[in-house]
């Protein structure tokens, strides 16, 4: 399977790896299917995500995309991290083999995961108002479902 340099370097160097202790919000997802399983934790701060660190247990894929997602939500706005797409994540390492596609999405549900912890822990919002806002829903992989 042929990689970009640039997930061969955040699978190699990964950045933002561990936990952070009293994180405003923590996300997980995963599917036991594909073994991917993602970790996130935010540091929040007036609206502005000061700090993020993961922890996954998957492929290089997998480890590539938390790595880059990451580092593409550090000092950003919680709004700003909820528009983060799973393409752009792709697009930064410079692609990913479609059958690695899936790992892209669990970075991008991860991060909604954790905000929507943060917004749990606010208390300012209904659940219905933050599985909207977080746009929360059932991880769908092709890719896991087929057991590939």
């Amino acid at each position: 399977m042929d990689y970009s340099e640039k997930v061969v370097d955040h699978y190699t160097n990964p950045r933002n790896v561990g936990k952070i202790e009293n994180a405003s919000g923590v996300g997980e997802v995963g599917n036991p299917v594909c073994g991917d399983i993602m970790k996130m934790f935010l540091k929040i701060e007036n609206g502005i995500i000061t700090d993020v660190k993961f922890k996954t247990f998957g492929c290089g894929a997998a480890i590539a995309t938390s790595s880059v997602s990451t580092e593409m939500i550090k000092g950003k706005t919680v709004e700003e991290a909820l528009a983060l797409t799973n393409q752009e994540v792709v697009q930064a390492l410079d692609g990913l083999p479609p059958v690695k596609l899936h790992c892209s999405v669990l970075a991008e549900e991860a991060i909604h995961e954790a905000i929507a912890d943060y917004y749990r822990k606010e208390g300012k919002l209904t659940e219905q108002e933050i599985k909207e806002k977080c746009h929360l829903t059932e991880h769908e992989c092709e890719h896991c479902h087929n057991g590939q």
